[in-house]
């Protein structure tokens, strides 16, 4: 099951301000928390009592916390890979590795008696998770998790970034990756221009970097890596269909009721047939037989464009495509509207067979 996530890094706002936002949150559908244990003021003893209640409350509400650790917060803590009764007790369900052991260890981990998650940094590269799984992990007790990157450029590329997820997803670990609120001011550490995981979402509405990781089908929990996103971006992501691609568009005013349902209302998916120049949807072509298409706005037609083909086209009247390349228009294709143009990439992803729907732009 997919799902959505937030984060929180205790000492950089309230315990008050965390507590109402995981509960907006959970109410919102999120059912994950990412935290960093290293923010967490591991040596005030009063930050880490807030810092464990924080977590509890999140485990009120039914959200999994999982904390980034590292080597050094076993060290400092006097722990041992075979006692991890020390997070249990924070009231966590899981820890992040964001540096990772020998492979042994984190096999040994993930058969601790609290049933804690060993989330792994998916984001290196390496054969890191085939050297742990040579120790014959518990492997229902692993996760996976990228990175997220506060300094601008230095992002995933979508090439290392598919790389990487899909090396975690053929061996049947769960994923998670990071998006980025545009509202948000803070993250764990000073430098803050955004927290996404990949590059090419910095600047996109949150939404849509939701919207692209779970159509990669590679990525099961979706995270906003800063705080605090605006409620109306909490809103958008609660009503996401995390399970088919829908990509909003606009429509030509007066566009006939039959037209509008079938953009709005259908089922639509990508001929297996594809073509370089149009996605194709052509259910509409044999549920609508005999019904008269009147020809709409011909006009050229642009990238990005929503068409439809009129009764002129004959056997073609009824379909639905959306334009991926600028093309001259036969004046038998009605222009019926406009995929939002920073969703338009997200066209030019789809599969041949992928399921999509359409909504409208608000």
């Amino acid at each position: 099951m997919r799902e959505l996530g937030v984060s929180i890094y205790p000492g950089h706002a309230s315990e008050k301000e965390y507590k109402e936002y995981l509960m907006e949150a959970s109410q919102a559908g999120f059912t994950r928390v990412f935290t960093c244990l290293l923010s967490a003021g591991e040596k005030n003893g009063e930050k880490l009592a807030a810092f464990k209640r924080i977590c509890e409350y999140a485990g009120t509400l039914g959200m999994e916390v999982i904390a980034d650790v590292s080597p050094a917060v076993f060290q400092e803590h006097k722990l041992s890979i075979e006692d991890l009764k020390f997070f249990s007790e924070l009231n966590l369900k899981g820890i992040r590795l964001d540096l990772g052991f020998s492979g042994n260890e984190e096999s040994l981990m993930s058969y601790n008696p609290y049933n804690l998650k060993i989330e792994l940094n998916m984001s290196g590269g390496t054969k890191y998770l085939d050297t742990i799984l040579s120790y014959c992990p518990n492997k229902k007790n692993l996760y996976g998790c990228h990175n997220f990157y506060p300094h601008r450029y230095t992002g995933l590329s979508r090439e290392h970034f598919f790389n990487t997820s899909r090396y975690f997803k053929e061996r049947g670990i769960k994923t998670a990756a990071f998006i980025s609120s545009q509202n948000a001011s803070f993250g764990p550490w000073p430098i803050h221009e955004g927290l996404c995981t990949l590059e090419e979402h910095r600047n996109l509405p949150i939404e849509v970097q939701a919207k692209d990781l779970f159509n990669t089908d590679l990525i099961d929990v979706v995270i906003i890596g800063n705080c605090f996103p605006n409620r109306n971006e909490l809103t958008a992501l609660s009503h996401l269909d995390k399970d088919i691609l829908t990509l909003k568009v606009e429509l030509i005013d007066q566009l006939p009721e039959v037209e509008k349902k079938i953009i709005l209302e259908e089922l639509h998916f990508n001929r297996g047939d594809v073509s370089s120049f149009m996605i194709r949807s052509t259910q509409s072509r044999l549920r609508y037989e005999g019904h008269e298409f009147k020809l709409f706005n011909p006009q050229p037609i642009k990238r990005g464009d929503l068409l439809m083909e009129s009764s002129l086209y004959g056997r073609y009247a009824g379909e639905v495509q959306i334009a991926l390349k600028n093309m001259e228009n036969s004046g038998r294709t009605s222009v019926i509207g406009r995929v939002a143009p920073e969703e338009m990439f997200l066209a030019d992803t789809l599969r041949p067979w992928q399921k999509f729907r359409f909504a409208l732009l608000s």
